[in-house]
């Protein structure tokens, strides 16, 4: 596992590389095969709700080591983790010595009491495991070097930015519009501002800081989603819509880097959402195949249009484009081409965005590059 984390580059230091290899990663997996316990991009998992969704999971191993790659923990510090599931607990243990500190909190107490079995059972018996909402932090303890956060957060406290030190990070996997990326943040006067940003995946965060998503099934399989109050969900409209002629469009740009492709789309079109759909509606050609693992839309009261690709060898392979339908199709392909155009030409390259976190009231009108959250403003700036 640590030889593969090595050649796709989840491991990068050596350190994480001996964390990695000291901690017995199956011991906090028992019930799982080994295949599964050690599969660098698979999670196990650890509770489900009442509707069989996972609300807790021992996260993928690659994402583990590249969040502790960003959170560069150093021997002596303080760390707070929160969102608990032992092996990661471990592994910080392991990164920061016999004379660092590692507390670990989460809002269950099924997990909380899983995690300690499993610490204790493997000897980790001096991380401290704490059972509170992550969203209040743990005082007690503070202030921290680093706090990671291991469950899809919609905003970020108070607690964790006073929590931290004058020269702390914090690591989190912030959703934005339906778009999660695991952030590094560094604490910049009364805000944070990143230092790096990567793909990621988690289940939600529970308890206060609990997201705040709008849902519209417009029709068996096919759904939208954000966290955008400004933005239209008429599911009766929208689904009308899908029943029109389409509308393509082509950008004569390149489909590379779809990962931050989807992150620029996501935070520079005037209505964004999330398009999900199921393999039936693929099949029967109702959407694209863009939108089975979801895709931005940009979407009005009445018309949808959405991402998709074709091979273009001019382009270097493929060639971005968009589907559009609705009464508004013209006008959203027109700006869903233009925004595909400007990444193309201004930003096709990695690590393009810089985030801050401006904790306070949001200011009126909210500024372009700004997504408004519960506590502050996240805004974002692009290379």
């Amino acid at each position: 596992m640590v030889r593969a984390l090595r050649d796709q580059d989840g491991i990068t230091s050596e350190p994480v590389a001996a964390a990695f290899a000291a901690v017995p990663r199956h011991r906090f997996a028992p019930d799982a095969p080994l295949e599964l316990a050690y599969d660098l991009h698979r999670t196990v998992p650890v509770k489900k709700d009442e509707h069989g969704l996972d609300i807790s999971v021992m996260s993928a191993a690659h994402l583990q080591a590249v969040m502790l790659e960003q959170a560069g923990i150093e021997p002596g510090m303080r760390v707070l983790e929160i969102g608990s599931g032992g092996v990661n607990a471990a592994y910080l243990q392991e990164l920061v010595g016999s004379k660092g500190e590692i507390t670990t909190v989460d809002i269950d107490r099924d997990v909380i009491d899983r995690a300690r079995l499993c610490l204790d059972d493997t000897g980790y018996t001096e991380v401290k495991t704490v059972l509170a909402d992550g969203e209040t932090g743990v005082p007690d303890g503070a202030p921290y070097d680093r706090i990671i956060v291991t469950a899809a957060a919609w905003d970020i406290p108070a607690s964790w930015i006073s929590g931290l030190t004058a020269k702390g990070r914090l690591v989190v996997p912030l959703t934005m519009c339906g778009t999660t990326r695991s952030i590094a943040f560094d604490r910049d006067d009364d805000g944070l501002i990143s230092r790096s940003y990567g793909l990621a995946r988690f289940v939600p965060m529970q308890g206060e800081g609990a997201a705040e998503e709008r849902k519209a099934m417009l029709r068996d399989g096919v759904a939208l989603q954000t966290d955008d109050v400004r933005v239209p969900l008429n599911a009766q409209a929208l689904n009308r819509a899908l029943d029109t002629p389409r509308l393509e469009r082509w950008s004569g740009a390149a489909y590379d880097l779809p990962d931050e492709l989807e992150l620029y789309l996501t935070l520079n079109l005037s209505s964004a959402a999330r398009l999900h759909a199921d393999k039936d509606a693929v099949e029967h050609g109702l959407v694209e195949a863009s939108a089975l693992y979801g895709v931005p839309a940009l979407v009005s009261e009445d018309s949808i249009a959405y991402r998709t690709r074709r091979e273009n060898e001019s382009t270097g392979g493929f060639e971005s484009g968009v589907i559009a339908h609705g009464p508004q199709a013209e006008a959203l392909a027109d700006e869903y081409v233009d925004v595909l155009r400007r990444w193309a030409q201004d930003h096709r390259h990695r690590g393009a965005a810089t985030f801050r976190y401006l904790p306070g009231a949001a200011p009126t009108p909210l500024p372009r590059d700004a997504v408004r959250r519960r506590h502050g403003i996240v805004t974002v700036a692009w290379n």
